[in-house]
């Protein structure tokens, strides 16, 4: 991974045309509430139309939603309070929880790591937009709610959520980084030869 470039609360990379047309994996754990240059879009466009993954951390299934094509591809998404599509507004209880694998057959959910996690926000009542294939779950007192899932977008590409992160003490346990690593991985070998 000597090639990672990292961005923190630094946008300006997506305005990059060389910068994004070497990216292999878009990684994005932000809500940009302010307006992107349209080269930003172009070009984030761009590398999905070319199969590009991405993996959203947290809150980054919200990362544009100032661009109406992007909500529909995250498969499920954050909703904030007060939103002008007049949906119900996702929640965040905060407390301890177990993050467990769900059992779906995707190559995937047999490489990560059950999480038994410290007291932080549980990101749930998302807003399905596309299907998903749920990978990690969490059970509150609430229901039972995706907390790792993998979307597919019309060019191929893959959409993988990871919401659990909130705090340094979930960020930096060792469970929590083994999954972010096998998530990555999967991306960079593309899947299908994952086994």
């Amino acid at each position: 991974m000597e090639d990672l470039c990292f961005f923190e609360d630094d946008v300006s990379i997506l305005s990059d045309s060389i910068a994004m047309d070497g990216c292999t994996l878009l990684i994005l754990n932000l809500m940009v509430e302010s307006e992107l240059p349209a080269e930003a879009e172009q070009h984030v466009k761009a590398y999905l139309e070319r199969g590009g993954d991405v993996l959203l951390l947290h809150c980054g299934s919200a990362a544009f939603v100032q661009w109406a094509w992007w909500s529909p591809l995250v498969g499920l998404r954050w909703v904030r309070p007060g939103n002008s599509e007049g949906l119900e507004p996702s929640t965040h209880p905060v407390r301890p929880y177990r993050v467990a694998t769900v059992n779906s057959g995707h190559p995937l959910s047999r490489e990560l790591r059950d999480l038994d996690l410290p007291e932080d926000e549980i990101y749930i009542h998302l807003h399905q937009t596309s299907p998903v294939t749920v990978l990690m779950e969490t059970e509150t007192d609430e229901g039972v709610f995706p907390q790792c899932f993998e979307a597919l977008t019309p060019w191929g590409g893959k959409m993988i959520s990871f919401l659990p992160g909130h705090r340094s003490e979930i960020v930096t346990h060792s469970d929590f980084i083994f999954d972010v690593m096998r998530i990555i991985n999967y991306t960079l070998i593309k899947g299908e030869n994952y086994d």
